[in-house]
């Protein structure tokens, strides 16, 4: 198994609350002897079968098959690394570093139907097996990583002389592994080892418990309104929320469901002010309820085993050692970004809250601005200083046609050509799932798969997130790409479209953005997809400066009754507003990503959560009317795994990458769809995935570094020189 597959499952297994693909737990301590991997007849075990070179058998999914075909993929893998590990041939690239990359391959079929069970369609059976195979599963990683025979071989073949006459991309491949298996407890001894491989399977249990204790409060905590408490909603939200309670054998009633998308356009927009204290209570406090599915504690365990466990590697924090091969290098460069920005931040909050206030104060509402009144009065504030509404902008954003619009970007970027697969030629897991074909507009050449999953429903994670199930490679023939985007959004009632708000409507752009990512790789090796965290949601980041362009406009921001498209001055009033907002957007995520730091640059003995976040925020001077975008309770980006664990600060990070490069595409002839920085931007900022140093990637799309200045700018905040 490779490494790759190792720091993969966890994030799967933890089923990360966030964007992007998942990250990974552990695994079972299996013997690993050849003769013990049973042969058993079982879908979740099989190769990928049917058309376009194999696809998952959704279909065919059973909860009870799980378990099972865990156990005997870890033990044929285990079975792999010790054929590997144990080659009477001095290592080399080839017999070391090659076969790591062809191992687990049965593990990561498994794991394709364990993310879709643990994102898409989780049930408290499934958590049950989770909570119970998440300590197996950690086991099972560290008996890869601390394999001391096998950790010998890869750092012969990284001292070697072979090693200079490499590939670049064999020269990383190579790197990524030893410095995986070296930063993840490879080269510990006796007493210590044993330690880090306890400590694993105690955090993989953790890791699962949070999720689980998350996604609990999310279905328990819905609240039903009657006709009359509807006052001030849009009539398409209300008739998603009338759908939305039939669902949930409410019938006549209308459900606002515990997540973002439901919970953003009611606070928006709902006249009832004791109403939006509820909602934007449930919402804000998952995980922090005082009961079986509290936080709290889990915090506090994961962050003390979490401070242990770096300390046996001679660290002295946690984001220490998470920062160390990421873009940013150090916390103190990561919090030098922040404290850039922030200070613009709350800066920008103040003058928005008092224009909310004014507007308060001049209708008699004889209020003080609370959180559950921020975006209930920005839209006032919107359309005062604007002229902008909100939901009439929402009528022109028809989520199918915003599908169209992407794909329409993917062609003129990535000469990709999107045609829908007819129902049943692909197996899906759910009725809204749809799929289709990614081909090369000019050549005609299959490159993938593209399947979409849109809409909320119970059991399945808030968020929206990409992922694949089968990457691009050549080193042993070529595979096509199996990608997949994932999103909550609310289901226009029978017959009518969905509409979805501007933000919701950049954030569909940006995982599509992943999607682009996975779908124009071109790499050898199933290494070269591992992400570089702070750098991985640039590409993402950027594709939403497409959604406003002239083209995506004039042909895709259509009326959803008249089919009209959007008028010039409705177009201009978004544009005069870009930078509106941006005190609280940028305070409520900065807040997240600034605590995350804290969390684990801290000695955690002096930890209790709601305390130390409180006290954090108020020395940070955190504005009383805006609370962090994750809470600590529910901030599954780094406590439900760990693949943004002292890392959520990566999306800043990310965002100067994407100011500074869409700055590139503004100032070109051809604007945002100029062919020769298009080129760019494929060559070096998307097919080459991690094959390449991200930082010279970068250089070489841009001839130089990113400045965060164009960051400062793109947000309408003061540009110090």
């Amino acid at each position: 198994m490779k490494l790759r597959m190792t720091f993969l499952s966890a994030a799967i297994v933890a089923a990360l609350a966030g964007c992007s693909q998942a990250p990974v737990e552990s695994q079972q301590t299996a013997n690993t002897t050849t003769e013990q991997v049973q042969t058993v007849e079982n879908v979740l075990l099989e190769p990928f079968k049917g058309p376009y070179q194999g696809v998952p058998q959704f279909d065919k999914m059973d909860l009870n098959l799980l378990k099972p075909a865990l156990e005997t993929a870890m033990a044929e893998n285990l079975a792999e690394i010790d054929k590997i590990a144990n080659n009477s041939e001095a290592p080399n690239f080839e017999n070391t570093i090659a076969e790591l990359e062809r191992a687990g391959k049965t593990l990561d079929r498994v794991f394709t139907y364990y993310g879709i069970w643990s994102s898409n369609v989780s049930s408290p059976e499934f958590r049950e097996i989770r909570g119970e195979m998440a300590p197996k599963l950690a086991a099972f990683n560290s008996k890869i990583t601390q394999n001391e025979t096998l950790f010998s071989r890869i750092k012969t073949v990284y001292e070697s002389d072979e090693f200079k006459s490499l590939t670049p991309e064999q020269q990383r491949v190579t790197w990524l592994t030893y410095n995986g298996y070296a930063r993840n407890g490879a080269t510990l001894q006796g007493d210590a080892k044993k330690r880090y491989a306890e400590i694993n399977q105690e955090l993989a249990t953790l890791h699962a418990k949070f999720s689980s204790n998350v996604l609990a409060d999310e279905e328990n905590y819905v609240v039903y309104l009657t006709k009359e408490q509807l006052s001030g909603l849009p009539e398409s939200f209300i008739e998603s929320a009338a759908a939305a309670a039939s669902e949930r054998e409410h019938a006549g009633m209308y459900a606002i469901t515990n997540s973002r998308s439901s919970m953003d356009p009611f606070l928006t927009y709902s006249t009832e002010r004791e109403l939006r204290e509820k909602v934007w209570r449930n919402y804000y406090d998952r995980g922090n309820n005082g009961d079986e599915f509290d936080n709290n504690a889990v915090i506090k365990q994961i962050l003390t085993l979490r401070n242990e466990r770096v300390k046996l590697l001679g660290y002295e924090n946690y984001a220490q050692w998470r920062l160390e091969d990421r873009m940013a290098k150090t916390p103190e460069n990561a919090m030098g970004l922040m404290n850039k920005v922030w200070p613009a931040a709350i800066a920008r909050v103040k003058e928005e809250v008092a224009d909310m206030q004014a507007i308060a104060d001049k209708e008699g509402a004889n209020i003080k601005i609370e959180p559950w009144d921020y975006r209930f009065y920005s839209e006032k504030v919107r359309k005062d200083k604007y002229d902008l509404d909100s939901n009439e902008v929402k009528q022109y954003l028809q989520l199918d046609k915003l599908r169209e619009a992407m794909f329409y970007v993917a062609g003129r970027l990535f000469n990709f050509e999107f045609t829908e697969v007819p129902a049943g030629k692909v197996p899906v897991f759910h009725e809204d799932v749809k799929v289709w074909e990614v081909k090369d507009k000019t050549t005609g050449k299959h490159i993938g798969l593209w399947y979409l999953d849109p809409f909320a429903r119970k059991g399945k994670r808030s968020g929206a997130w990409a992922t694949t199930y089968r990457s691009y490679t050549t080193f042993d023939g070529e595979t096509n790409v199996l990608s997949s985007n994932n999103s909550n959004f609310v289901k226009g009632a029978e017959g009518k479209p969905t509409l979805i708000s501007w933000s919701d409507a950049e954030t569909y752009f940006h995982e599509f953005g992943h999607a682009l990512h996975f779908l124009s790789a071109d790499v050898v090796y199933p290494t070269s997809h591992s992400g570089v965290r702070d750098y991985t949601e640039f590409q993402s980041q950027l594709l939403e400066r497409w959604l406003l362009t002239d083209e995506v406009i004039s042909q895709f921001l259509v009326h959803h009754e008249t089919g009209k498209p959007m008028p010039a001055e409705l177009v201009q009033k978004i544009k005069n507003s870009a930078t509106f907002n941006q005190g609280f957007g940028t305070t409520e995520y900065m807040a997240s990503a600034i605590m995350d730091l804290l969390y684990h640059t801290t000695d955690p003995a002096k930890i209790e959560p709601q305390k130390f976040e409180k006290e954090q925020l108020t020395k940070l001077g955190m504005p009383s009317e805006v609370v962090m975008r994750h809470r600590s309770t529910h901030f599954g980006h780094i406590f439900s795994g760990e693949g943004y664990s002292a890392g959520y600060y990566g999306y800043l990070w990310a965002e100067v990458l994407t100011s500074d490069a869409a700055e590139a595409f503004a100032s070109a002839p051809g604007g945002f769809y100029d062919k020769d920085v298009s080129a760019r931007l494929v060559k070096y900022l998307f097919s080459v995935r991690n094959a390449m140093d991200p930082a010279e990637a970068y250089r070489l799309f841009r001839g130089r570094d990113a400045e965060v200045n164009a960051l400062m700018r793109d947000r309408g905040f003061p540009v110090t020189e």
